[in-house]
């Protein structure tokens, strides 16, 4: 096993593939070697299939764990093994679209009053004002703020793939972030850990929201990712066109973010003397 697992991952690495991911899909193969308890290179197509059946009927787990699975399967049978498609056929479920549940923009102002901490409200407040994911939030450097009159830009350089991308800096976003930085004073890291030697961890990033969330009695479902899912979708009532807000999402194609177009309130009416990029200054202030 040691040594099928190394090449799993020199395979991982040399195709650019995420940490979390490289995380996910060597958990995910050391279960199913776990549950048979022999050489996950020994398997036949029938011991995967019945392994992946064997998370939906007996451990009750979701389809979208076991599609996880099949894609750590793939890559380990047909990427490293070499193993054709046509004869080792993985299967993946169907698995249904759910729409997220998007905050209004008076809970998104007592999420951010719900944040005392300092670090971790302009996290918040980064992730609704840029679109970022949390995993390109935390990996934030100092660095990264241009904050030339220019510029006026957020460089990303942990982008989803290894992609890199700019992305905007709101005048409001700006001010918000140069009085952290008076108060917290930064190091390396925008957003650190408690000890300010390495980045937040996206694990405490997810709890931070949470806990928000809990304090300012918001009970609707989603994690952090729904501020995300926010930012697209009030940049869209706002008047701001569908491919500007592709590339600052950093998708690679526009039809994943027409999916907010679903989500449009058609009772929202914006404000004629805000710029629809800057989302923080068109938040009540609490």
């Amino acid at each position: 096993m040691t040594e099928l697992r190394q090449r799993m991952l020199d395979a991982m690495v040399q195709r650019g593939f995420a940490l979390r991911t490289q995380e996910t899909y060597k958990r995910a193969i050391r279960c199913m070697a776990k549950h048979y308890r022999r050489d996950p290179a020994l398997y036949t197509q029938h011991d995967v299939q019945a392994y992946l059946l064997h998370m939906v009927k007996e451990q009750k787990l979701s389809y979208s764990s076991m599609n996880q699975a099949a894609s750590a399967a793939q890559f380990l049978f047909q990427t490293v093994l070499g193993h054709g498609r046509e004869q080792f056929h993985i299967p993946f479920a169907k698995v249904a679209a759910k729409q997220p549940e998007l905050l209004a923009r008076d809970e998104i102002s007592r999420l951010f009053y719900a944040s005392a901490h300092p670090a971790k409200r302009m996290l918040l407040q980064t992730l609704y004002a840029t679109g970022l994911r949390v995993s390109e939030a935390c990996a934030l450097r100092v660095a990264d703020i241009d904050s030339a009159t220019d510029r006026m830009c957020i460089r990303v350089c942990s982008g989803k793939g290894g992609k890199g991308r700019y992305t905007l800096l709101s005048p409001t976003l700006l001010e918000l972030l140069r009085f952290y930085a008076r108060c917290v004073h930064p190091r390396t890291w925008l957003f650190s850990d408690p000890s300010g030697n390495q980045p937040m961890s996206i694990e405490m990033a997810q709890r931070a929201y949470r806990g928000a969330c809990a304090r300012a009695g918001i009970t609707k479902g989603g994690g952090i990712h729904t501020l995300r899912h926010c930012f697209a979708t009030h940049l869209l009532e706002g008047g701001v066109d569908l491919f500007t807000i592709q590339k600052l999402l950093g998708h690679s194609h526009i039809s994943t973010t027409a999916r907010y177009l679903h989500l449009i309130s058609p009772q929202f009416r914006p404000s004629q003397d805000i710029d629809p990029l800057d989302l923080l200054a068109g938040l009540r202030q609490i």
